[in-house]
């Protein structure tokens, strides 16, 4: 009687552990070990685009106060993949795909 209780909590904890998505572009799929290279290559350019640049604090050990310590620039591409499949967007951190999501039609 163990086991449906188990089976119910792991399928509630599945879809979060499974974030990352993947999607087609003509042949190939787009994870998030795709470099933006092969990205613009295999899906050409996104159908929109947004960027901004946010500081990197970070907590001083002497005195506990919040320093600047660099910046990040975070990445959002969307792309529109005709009207039988849901838009894609890929969130870019400095340069690297860091999530993919489906938005919803």
């Amino acid at each position: 009687m163990i086991a449906r209780p188990v089976i119910a909590i792991v399928s509630l904890l599945l879809p979060l552990g499974a974030r990352a998505e993947t999607f087609r572009c003509g042949k190939w799929i787009i994870d998030t070990d795709t470099s933006l290279e092969e990205l613009t290559q295999k899906c050409g350019p996104p159908s929109s685009q947004e960027s901004k640049t946010e500081e990197v604090k970070a907590r001083n050990r002497n005195n506990g106060l919040w320093v600047h310590t660099g910046e990040t620039t975070i990445e959002t591409w969307t792309f529109d993949r005709g009207s039988r499949a849901a838009p894609m967007v890929v969130t870019i951190i400095d340069g690297q795909i860091k999530s993919i999501e489906r938005l919803k039609k």
